[in-house]
């Protein structure tokens, strides 16, 4: 059985960039307030990431939700994995615990 291609595509922006964000809007321009917290929370730490805007395509915007089990958007992925969406991020950035998955990842940040 062939893979999805968006969940191709997906599988392959997650795996050739060590942080992505699938949003609405761009990092210079997110189009709703979750998407905007998120990168907020990441630009705080300067951690540097692939922001992809799925209000560009719809195949993707619902190819995420599904690739990844979870309803909504935005959705963070660290090393390939999938870490949540916006209440999770900014939980985990508050606790500190973010700061340790991109340790634990090698992924560089300010702090």
């Amino acid at each position: 059985m062939n893979e999805n291609p968006v969940h191709a595509h997906i599988r392959q922006e997650i795996t050739e960039n060590p942080v992505v964000l699938f949003m609405k809007g761009t990092p210079m321009f997110p189009q709703c307030g979750f998407s905007a917290a998120v990168v907020q929370a990441l630009t705080n730490m300067g951690v540097k990431f692939k922001g992809i805007d799925v209000l560009t395509d719809p195949g993707l915007r619902e190819g995420i939700k599904q690739f990844s089990n979870w309803p909504t958007i935005p959705q963070l992925y660290v090393g390939g994995e999938f870490i949540g969406g916006c209440d999770i991020v900014r939980e985990m950035y508050t606790t500190g615990e973010l700061q340790q998955v991109f340790e634990q990842k090698g992924v560089e940040f300010v702090g």
